[in-house]
């Protein structure tokens, strides 16, 4: 399988500059995992083979896995101390609205939020009421350290760099990169999965969970769904090869 991938990306790959990119997929609560992919990337980065390099993780750092708030707090005290950025996911966007509005909780329970609110220390039930909704949003706002918040309000929804765009799902085929709605670069699926439409820019993006690696001529998919499989992606961009950590 990966022999497949390298003939694809090397065929797909165009010169950027010479920092090395690593970009990493979904984490969901995999504190493990995190640590893991960091501790790979730190070794790359020692072995000197590029002069600067810069970290863009795509978002969807929280819910389902059980380490969420370790996880951020992870992200937050890296990013203080080397090039990093980190992305916005439609599960962040999730948490900073819960603390604006309480009933969002009825969706975002669905989606991993309850595992969220155990790693920052709180009890809800399986199915919390307007009330308990309430509560837990008040207990969240006091239960989440301030750097956490500050890093979670702070993270921008897509980031460009030569020939790529990085986002967390991806963007609205035919809309101008500098137009596309926070909406599409968050949550979008079929209408950018299943377009071949030259964007300009390759799109390197998570959200959709996929077995591998998906290389496409417009698109990459690193999203390999490590709450669950146990396997979080990286792939490097260094000038004209591509590879995975």
């Amino acid at each position: 399988m990966w022999n497949l991938i390298k003939d694809r990306l090397l065929r797909i790959t165009p010169q950027i500059d010479n920092v090395c990119i690593y970009a990493v997929g979904d984490i969901h609560g995999r504190a493990d995992l995190l640590d893991a992919v960091c501790a790979k990337i730190d070794s790359d980065v020692a072995s000197g083979r590029c002069r600067e390099s810069l970290e863009v993780f795509l978002g969807d750092y929280i819910d389902r896995g059980p380490d969420s708030a370790k996880v951020i707090a992870t992200l937050g005290a890296r990013q203080s101390r080397r090039p990093m950025v980190c992305l916005r996911g439609n599960h962040e966007a999730f948490l900073l609205d819960f603390l604006d509005n309480p009933h969002v909780l009825t969706s975002w329970r669905r989606f991993g939020a309850l595992q969220t609110l155990i790693s920052y220390g709180l009890s809800p039930s399986a199915n919390p009421d307007p009330v308990e909704c309430r509560r837990l949003s008040d207990a969240l706002a006091l239960a989440i350290p301030p750097a956490d918040l500050a890093f979670l309000r702070a993270t921008p929804t897509f980031y460009s760099r030569g020939r790529y765009f990085f986002a967390h799902a991806g963007i609205r085929p035919g809309v101008r990169m500098d137009q596309q709605r926070e909406v599409d670069l968050l949550s979008i699926r079929d209408d950018f999965l299943l377009s071949e439409e030259n964007f300009g820019q390759i799109v390197v993006h998570g959200h959709t969970p996929v077995h591998e690696p998906e290389v496409h001529g417009n698109r990459i998919n690193i999203d390999t769904g490590a709450y669950a499989t146990g396997r979080l992606t990286c792939i490097t961009i260094r000038n004209r090869e591509l590879g995975f950590l």
